[in-house]
């Protein structure tokens, strides 16, 4: 079985590569630089040039901030380049696995989201995600899993977990970080080994919710991490998303529920802190090859 990774060199496109290949799965990457999924016709000489048998949709516009001055370029990105790579996939019969987000809810209840909780998205990232899934839904839903994850890192590319690192690590300053934020942070490597567990074990097509198990605020998950690494938790200080005043809104509780996990053969992935644990020593390896840039100096997160 011949894969397609798009979106191949951003975190989880990295994660599942070293997934297959451990698998021994043939597969082919992509990046955004090598084809663009907002032009369908590029899309589709591409697709039908590979032939793939599955195709993961892990290319995203993820900048939250940037898509609310950049609306235009993150529904082309999100919602049309789903679109496109569904009615490829659709014309071959192929499997489609759509990367998804937390960010299709709002965050305003107390309780886990179900997979078919109803969308209500607060920003333009996670409204440009809501449509991209039904856009894919409705294009080709008999052969298509919505996959929906949140916080992801790894010791690929920049992401909140090793930005913590580095601070604990290679820094001395107060970081003050967000307590009224409670989500599920994912390490990438859980992540592609559940897609392609997914895939692999043939499991019903829908939606399925692959994040990390249990909860935590952004503050309560860093002052973990420094913990971990032997740093003085006492450096890390909690605001509030009012005084971190970014352009766009999260949700408050973006905890996803794990429901159609039961009865199948695969189980839910394993819990935040023991990701964090295995994770930890291939982030640090990574943090202190790349040493901590001070292009950006502020200590709020």
């Amino acid at each position: 079985m011949n894969w397609l990774i798009v979106g191949g060199t951003g975190q989880l496109g990295l994660a599942l590569s070293n997934e297959l290949n451990g698998r021994r799965i043939s597969h082919n990457s992509v990046n955004s630089k090598e084809l663009d999924i907002s032009d369908s016709l590029a899309v589709d000489k591409f697709i039908q040039l590979l032939k793939p048998e599955v195709i993961i949709n892990a290319a995203a516009w993820t900048d939250v901030d940037g898509a609310e001055t950049h609306q235009v370029r993150a529904f082309e990105v999100n919602s049309q380049g789903a679109l496109n790579l569904a009615v490829a996939a659709k014309d071959l019969n192929a499997i489609f696995v759509q990367i998804s987000t937390d960010f299709v809810f709002s965050g305003a209840s107390i309780e886990p989201r179900d997979e078919y909780s109803p969308h209500n998205p607060i920003s333009v990232y996670g409204s440009s995600k809501s449509q991209g899934e039904f856009l894919v839904g409705n294009e080709y839903r008999e052969r298509t899993y919505i996959v929906r994850t949140a916080w992801l890192y790894s010791a690929n590319r920049k992401n909140f977990a090793k930005t913590m690192i580095k601070l604990a690590l290679l820094d001395h300053r107060e970081v003050r970080v967000v307590n009224d934020q409670v989500g599920q942070p994912t390490f990438a490597g859980d992540l592609a080994k559940q897609i392609v567990d997914l895939v692999v074990s043939k499991l019903p097509f829908g939606v399925y919710h692959a994040t990390n198990s249990g909860q935590v605020s952004w503050f309560d998950f860093s002052r973990e991490i420094f913990k971990l690494v032997g740093a003085d938790t006492n450096r890390v200080t909690p605001i509030s998303s009012l005084e971190l005043q970014r352009p766009a809104k999260r949700p408050p509780y973006s905890v996803l529920g794990h429901n159609a996990w039961n009865g199948t053969s695969v189980s839910p992935m394993q819990n935040w802190k023991n990701a964090l644990a295995y994770s930890l020593p291939m982030i640090i390896s990574s943090v202190k090859l790349e040493g901590l840039s001070h292009e950006n100096n502020t200590t709020k997160y």
